[in-house]
């Protein structure tokens, strides 16, 4: 009796997922369009950076790409490069032009390195594992913007840079450290709790600045609805009093529409947006739409 077609099939599949170790092993999967460098400080002193970036297909806009910095690019840049390659396709149903992704991490395969970050996103002053903001900034702006404009045409007029926990800190400090850095401003769930005496005081030489110097930053903010009360699934957990406790303490929401409002006072442009449904870590993918949007999608 011949086979029936339903034991052909079964047969093919086997083969194909237990054939031979290449079959077992898969192959490599690289992001469309993504490139990944190692970059060190030309002054020296400090490890590389790994810097990864996306370049859209196609030619340039006449006044060069949008593009948007992001910090912790080995947590960010995988969600951030297929959302907007997904998005980008169908500007009439998302708004999204296609633009520039920067991804700012570190060389390894983990999705933090919990040390260097605590460090490089943190104000000064250098305090031991802290306070290494103003030497990363330096980075950014002196080094890394200007190798990004060698390797392809920007547009000057639609630059961001998004941070996520210490990255928001980082985003809100820079702010006002050299406001005229990015265009676009986007702090998600800022851990601005870290030291509120220091962020007072670039507050203050911020409103100090002619407003020249200031230019014209838009700044987004926001944070997770269960960074405020617990998700029911939290709740129900043994650890749910010490979650609460730091929910109290951290006020991670309650900081971010407090400097929003600070921000508008200083005559910036500035909106909080919740996220509803999320945590700190679960709103990341979220946090991230929201930055793509903010820079490269429609001015509100």
């Amino acid at each position: 009796m011949p086979p029936s077609r339903r034991a052909v099939l079964g047969a093919v599949g086997a083969a194909a997922l237990g054939g031979g170790a290449a079959a077992q092993d898969g192959a490599p999967v690289a992001l469309p369009g993504m490139r990944q460098f190692d970059l060190a400080p030309r002054a020296g002193g400090r490890p590389p950076w790994r810097i990864f970036l996306r370049r859209p297909d196609g030619p340039a806009p006449a006044s060069g790409w949008p593009a948007l910095f992001l910090l912790d690019g080995n947590a960010v840049m995988g969600i951030a490069s297929d959302a907007l390659r997904v998005q980008a396709a169908f500007p009439g149903e998302t708004g999204l032009r296609d633009g520039v992704l920067v991804g700012i991490g570190y060389p390894t395969e983990a999705a933090y390195d919990d040390r260097r970050r605590a460090f490089d996103l943190t104000p000064p002053p250098e305090k031991g594992r802290t306070g290494g903001a103003e030497g990363f900034l330096r980075f950014i702006v002196e080094e890394l913007q200007p190798f990004i404009a060698s390797q392809l045409p920007l547009d000057r007029s639609r630059q961001g840079i998004f941070g996520h926990s210490l990255g928001g800190l980082f985003v809100v400090w820079s702010l006002m450290t050299r406001p005229r850095a990015f265009t676009h401003w986007v702090a998600m769930s800022p851990s601005l709790q870290f030291d509120a005496e220091l962020i007072g005081q670039a507050q203050q030489r911020f409103a100090a600045l002619p407003a020249a110097e200031r230019g014209q930053p838009r700044v987004l903010l926001g944070a997770g609805e269960f960074e405020e009360r617990l998700a029911s699934f939290q709740a129900a957990a043994g650890d749910a009093a010490m979650r609460r406790e730091s929910i109290g303490r951290l006020r991670i929401p309650a900081r971010a529409r407090e400097m929003a409002d600070r921000l508008r006072a200083l005559g910036i442009a500035a909106g909080f947006e919740p996220i509803s449904g999320e945590t700190h870590f679960s709103g990341i993918p979220v946090a991230v739409n929201r930055g793509l949007r903010f820079v490269l999608g429609p001015d509100q």
